[in-house]
């Protein structure tokens, strides 16, 4: 049986009234994966801050094994601006194997330049090469704070085939459920100050963390039927005989406690109707944009190409999702389209009706004096969700799990995903028609990534999403744009788990790895005429298939109804369903010949 590497017990840790956990205790086994999930401002960093003796705690005892050498990636790590890379990785101590090894690990996660000061890398930059710093020093124990944060795709899909390999033993915090599933295989769920332990991986836990809640809810409404009782009894008890029935009171001072317990409930789903977007949306007509890059090693200035003569027609009710590697230009694209960056070349033309709502990356910063209800009623009092229908700040707010109490509380109180989510619900109070979200899942917790997901799949108006998250986007968009870098760029008709089976499809079919015939390239660019979109393309596809088989079921009708052998009854049927099939028919070929014009 492995032996446990970290055990704790009955730690207790609060900040002022507010208690995060309270006499929890849990064991680490070597060779164990161990994932800790929780809502966000529950206290799923400070627990690491605490494991790794860089926060106190209140009470309780944290016992590691003897020589045990312990890792830390920190959510936001902390650099000399002054320092290079190399020495960052290695605090001045570097060998040459281990130079080695760091160079694979950094190229892997996309840092070349090993002399840059890191003053220079952006904060992305410095998380990888934390990252890296972990990795090389190869621990005998992992701690990770949001290690998927800043990574792409490829690296994410790396790291994971990379902490799954040999017997390591970590413990982390992420919100990339993908991620989870595929890397632990034991789960730590913080909530309610206590911690619960599910031995099994992210799916697992799903379904066991189900039935504990409904184990639970059954237990309180059992206890709320009780509590009614004992407290008539309590009411009408005398005063003078109270110490004769003093063990029936300690038990019900007991089930008060069960039946007040507050559980987490359902949410309902936020369906508008109030919000309308017109017919056109956005059109990209022929854009180009490139950057003149200077490489730090050679002093030499190359072009990197974001978009080259791109065209695109945005449509109504679309939800697109964009990914590429790290430096493709994916928030670029997006900063384009919001006139934030001019192109070199081409346009954007947009629909008036068109109201953006913005999540960047970077965030919003708020004041520390300002309170979490203040912050969003200064946007607006209410979203208007049509039909007589109205969501006042405060429920917006509680719908994103801030409590009412939560919401008087000041910003200096919030913690950094708690914050991230507030940011989310100033964006949705302006009441947006078309959302675009980069990088909206960093940092927020997976009930609020969930709440989201809903939101986005109800949404009535249109989404572009740039996300490293599988699981988000696999729920969320209809298609993507995947960005390869040069302005090279390829529209795929589904999310990206289809889009990573045909990827895999096309690697072991030979005749895909043949270099496909090359077109002569038409030039667009004084051609004034509409292009058909994406969703105009799926809809004549779809048309055509539907008018073949009406036709077939025209001519089946027609010869039953020539027969001679049906019944009245059948006859009358049929008879009724011709001119409304003819009709459909008319309907359908008249849409046709419409998009064909389109098509030209």
């Amino acid at each position: 049986m492995p032996q446990p590497i970290l055990d704790v017990q009955n730690l207790t840790k609060s900040f002022g009234a507010q208690v995060l956990f309270s006499d929890i205790s849990f064991s680490i086994a070597e060779g164990q994966r161990v994932g800790l999930v929780a809502k966000n401002g529950t206290g799923k960093s400070t627990l690491l801050s605490v494991l790794t003796g860089r926060e106190g705690y209140d009470s309780g005892q944290i016992i590691y094994r003897r020589d045990l050498r312990v890792g830390m990636l920190e959510q936001s790590p902390a650099f000399d601006p002054a320092e290079t890379v190399l020495d960052a990785c290695f605090n001045h101590e570097g060998k040459e194997e281990r130079i080695l090894k760091a160079k694979q690990i950094l190229t892997q996660l996309h840092i070349g330049d090993l002399d840059q000061q890191m003053g220079h890398l952006s904060g992305g930059q410095q998380k990888r090469v934390a990252l890296a710093n972990v990795l090389i020093t190869e621990p005998d124990f992992l701690i990770l704070d949001e290690p998927t944060n800043h990574l792409d795709l490829q690296m994410i899909e790396w790291l994971e085939g990379y902490l799954s390999r040999g017997n390591r033993s970590l413990l982390m915090v992420t919100h990339d459920r993908f991620f989870l599933d595929r890397v632990c295989h034991v789960i730590l769920e913080l909530d309610n100050q206590t911690i619960y332990t599910y031995r099994g991986n992210y799916s697992y836990y799903l379904q066991k963390r189900q039935e504990r809640i409904d184990a639970m809810r059954a237990e309180v409404a059992r206890a709320n039927n009780l509590y009614r009782r004992e407290l008539d009894w309590m009411r009408r008890q005398p005063q003078a005989r109270g110490h004769k029935a003093r063990y029936r009171q300690e038990a019900f001072y007991e089930l008060e406690r069960v039946a007040k317990q507050r559980l987490e409930e359902r949410q309902m789903r936020l369906k508008s109707s109030g919000v309308y977007i017109g017919s056109k949306i956005f059109e990209c007509q022929y854009v180009s944009k490139s950057f003149l890059r200077k490489d730090a090693a050679t002093g030499t200035e190359h072009a990197t190409v974001i978009l080259k003569d791109f065209y695109y027609n945005f449509s109504r009710f679309e939800k697109m999702g964009i990914v590429g590697n790290n430096g493709a230009g994916k928030s670029t694209f997006i900063k384009l389209l919001l006139g934030e960056i001019a192109p070199d070349s081409g346009r954007f033309d947009i629909g008036e009706t068109v109201r953006f709502g913005y999540f960047s990356q970077e965030g919003l910063r708020f004041r520390d004096d300002q309170k979490v209800i203040d912050i969003i009623t200064d946007i607006a009092e209410y979203i208007d969700l049509g039909g007589g229908r109205h969501l006042t700040a405060s429920q917006l707010l509680q719908h994103f799990l801030f409590t009412p109490e939560q919401q008087h509380n000041y910003v200096a109180k919030l913690s950094g995903g708690e914050r991230r989510k507030l940011y989310l619900c100033s964006v949705l109070m302006k009441n947006p028609n078309f959302l675009v979200l980069d990088e909206p899942t960093n940092d927020l917790d997976i009930q609020t990534l969930q709440i989201l997901e809903e939101y986005l799949q109800d949404f009535p108006g249109c989404v572009i999403v740039v996300s490293h998250d599988r699981y988000f986007t696999d729920k969320v968009v209809d298609h993507l744009l995947v960005f390869h870098g040069q302005g090279n760029i390829t529209d795929f008709p589904g999310n990206y788990t289809q889009y990573r089976a045909w990827c895999r499809l096309a690697d072991n079919d030979p005749a895909s790895k043949a270099a496909p015939p090359v077109k002569p390239k038409k030039d667009y660019h004084n051609d004034t005429r509409r292009r058909m979109s994406y969703k105009e393309k799926r809809e004549m596809e779809q048309l055509e298939g539907d008018i073949e088989a009406l036709e077939t079921e025209k001519r089946q009708l027609e010869t039953e109804l020539c027969s001679g052998t049906l019944t009245v009854e059948a006859l009358t049927e049929k008879s009724k369903r011709l001119p409304a099939l003819q009709t459909e028919l008319d309907e359908k070929t008249m849409r046709w010949l419409e998009l064909s014009e389109i098509e030209g």
